[in-house]
């Protein structure tokens, strides 16, 4: 994405200097119930992929991987927490108190009836420093406060796309990758290809003013849900209800599938996907189902404090599949 919702952050300033400075804490919107086959642990982990940790967890339990599930892949350069559940039918809880994994601290442990699905969560819990602001300090507490009360460009954030999964993705769809990818290899390509044509719709949306609000031929989504519908015309409480942030309008995740917007809002979409056919006809090739995604995230509980001049320390809550670095890029022009 290169187009922001009000033109462009008021301040530098450099983030994840330390791990310390970027912290995830996942909400899943549901705790374990007591008892069952599946060990819950909540983990908390320091510069280490999710998929290395749940890995590290199987071996040290003594089974297969796929009996380690989580909800989320987290961020590797910054302190996360997180359930991870393991699969122990008919035995025991192992001793997990003395179980070491460099970067990783395990916390509790209870059983569950239920194993965590990967991607059912309600969401996340961010608590985020900015270090070396410099800049219109005045400019960004009334971002901060456009952002609070109207939202954010829900656009998928830049680790979705891995420095070259666009490549691979193109390569994948044309034949021409050397080796067949793993599985999950050639989920990240999809995804990505997926997130750039979001993208790509979402910054058109956002510069003719239309990412916040429902246009006539929109899809709109309930907020906090994947529930989506075809507003009726001349609602009198669409409007409000978009303000409110309850409803969002929403962006193609491509696929198989007819897209029910119509109007202008299908026009403009359509032409990103003549754009980006080769992406689109590939995405459709591999057999995946056309999507909705809200164009907006809500920022809840976004809290700010200036522990200095120029250190910045933010707190919000992001619901499921939204990124802290889209909301980030709003308020800050940021180095890593």
């Amino acid at each position: 994405m290169t187009d922001f919702a009000w033109g462009g952050p008021p301040v530098t300033g450099r983030l994840r200097e330390r791990p310390e400075d970027f912290r995830v804490s996942e909400n899943l919107g549901h705790a374990p119930d007591g008892e069952g086959e599946h060990l819950w642990l909540w983990v908390e982990k320091r510069e280490r992929n999710t998929t290395d940790v749940a890995g590290a967890l199987a071996g040290l339990a003594g089974v297969h991987p796929r009996q380690v599930s989580f909800a989320g892949l987290k961020d590797r350069n910054a302190i996360t927490g997180q359930y991870f559940s393991i699969h122990l039918p008919g035995r025991d809880d192992p001793s997990w108190q003395d179980w070491r994994i460099d970067g990783v601290e395990i916390s509790k442990a209870s059983r569950s009836s239920r194993k965590i699905q990967r991607g059912r969560l309600v969401g996340n819990h961010f608590e985020i420093r900015v270090r070396a602001i410099e800049g219109d300090r005045d400019g960004l507490i009334e971002r901060l406060h456009q952002v609070r009360a109207h939202g954010a460009p829900n656009g998928f954030g830049e680790q979705r796309f891995g420095g070259n999964n666009i490549a691979r993705a193109h390569a994948l769809f044309a034949g021409r990758l050397r080796r067949k990818p793993s599985k999950h290899k050639r989920g990240f390509y999809l995804s990505a290809a997926r997130s750039l044509i979001f993208n790509l719709v979402l910054a058109r949306r956002i510069e003719n003013h239309t990412w916040n609000r429902i246009t006539p031929g929109d899809v709109a989504l309930l907020s906090g849900t994947g529930s989506w519908f075809v507003p009726e015309a001349n609602d009198p409480e669409l409007d409000a209800r978009c303000q409110r942030l309850d409803i969002h309008p929403t962006g193609p995740l491509a696929g198989l599938g007819e897209r029910p917007v119509t109007g202008t809002v299908a026009e403009l979409e359509q032409a990103v996907f003549d754009e980006q056919r080769a992406l689109v006809e590939g995405l459709c090739k591999f057999r995946l189902k056309h999507e909705r995604r809200a164009l907006r995230m809500k920022v809840s509980q976004l809290e700010w404090a200036w522990p200095d001049p120029q250190t910045l320390d933010l707190s919000f809550e992001l619901g499921q599949g939204s990124y802290a670095t889209s909301v980030l890029r709003e308020l800050v022009d940021y180095r890593e």
